[in-house]
């Protein structure tokens, strides 16, 4: 499989040629890289694009990285980057879990920060995780109130931790609002394959769903040809289906990687467990806004949505992590 490279230097730097103190050049230089196994546009990983740039933008640091990468070669693209300097790499490894930890184990003094399934690994592997469950709730509720049907069908990626628990919480959340739904799940077994999520979403509506969570790109679009409704994962992609996804539960990976350039620039990166910052307290994750749907959802199911919103935000309530792969629920 082709890999291909993208840089993005601090524009401020490179464009300008200011004179810097050591102290701020030393800042300027951190040098970044991430590691993608998809495409950089796909829903997960452009969300931690979109983090890295923003700090790119802010002019902390220099970053690059390649897309596409197979797990053949994963290790020795993730050694090319340990060895070319940078300081921090990103990435997702679960697939590659025994590779890149290998490679963490190699150079003591790169720190990494990666998407997994698996625990920190001392004293420079720290793990993150899209813990989502929460707005993935809230979506849950907002389209057990828009399904006429009762028939919401569910189209995932892999059955795994990562997926499961914010299939499982969105159905909690439907199964609040309306007892009466009824859930068809599917998983596609790829991270990326739209044509594929697109068929087996065609099948669900051909079976009365007309509400469909979007885990995967492919299922806005069967929703929006058969005029049907689709709930977003990760990303809004409303802007593109403005009749046809009402909400979106969404992954902020800033908060996530502003701590962990902030501890590396202070020599203090530690090895843990970076997931709670994808939660709703940290402003790691959020419900999207309504928009073109907001006089559409029913001013009932809106307002248990807020107070429910409230109560997540207050601790009052705690959505359940439940990893456990979702089965269809036929009444």
């Amino acid at each position: 499989m082709p890999i291909f490279r993208r840089a993005l230097i601090c524009a401020t730097v490179a464009a300008t040629g200011l004179a810097l103190t050591p102290q701020a050049f030393a800042q300027a230089k951190l040098k970044v890289a991430a590691i993608y196994t998809v495409p950089v546009e796909q829903q997960w990983v452009s969300r931690i694009d979109k983090a890295l740039k923003a700090a790119v933008a802010r002019g902390d640091i220099e970053y690059v990285f390649s897309e596409n990468v197979s797990n053949a070669d994963y290790e020795r693209v993730m050694r090319g980057y340990a060895e070319g300097g940078h300081t921090l790499i990103v990435g997702e490894s679960f697939a590659v879990e025994a590779a890149a930890r290998k490679v963490a184990k190699d150079y003591p003094k790169v720190n990494f920060l990666v998407g997994s399934g698996g625990k920190p690994q001392a004293p420079n592997f720290g793990v993150f995780d899209n813990y989502i469950q929460e707005p993935a709730y809230l979506s849950g509720m907002i389209a057990g109130g828009m399904t006429k049907t009762n028939k919401i069908g569910m189209v995932g990626g892999f059955p795994i931790p990562e997926v499961n628990r914010l299939m499982n919480a969105f159905m909690a959340g439907a199964k609040e609002t309306n007892p009466k739904v009824e859930f068809t799940v599917s998983f596609i077994n790829s991270w990326f394959d739209p044509p594929k999520a697109k068929e087996a979403a065609f099948a669900m509506i051909d079976k009365g769903a007309d509400v469909l969570y979007a885990e995967r790109f492919g299922v806005s679009d069967a929703a929006k040809e058969k005029g049907k409704l689709a709930i977003g994962n990760v990303i809004n992609t409303q802007d593109k289906y403005p009749d046809t996804v009402v909400a979106s539960a969404l992954w902020n990976m800033e908060p996530t990687i502003e701590l962990a350039i902030k501890s590396v620039k202070a020599g203090k990166f530690e090895a843990k467990a970076y997931g709670e910052y994808s939660m709703m307290k940290h402003k790691g994750s959020e419900l999207a806004p309504l928009g073109t749907f907001e006089k559409k959802v029913p001013p009932e199911i809106v307002t248990k949505m807020m107070a429910k919103q409230k109560a997540i935000l207050a601790g009052q309530f705690t959505v359940k992590v439940d990893d456990t792969q979702p089965k269809a629920v036929v009444k």
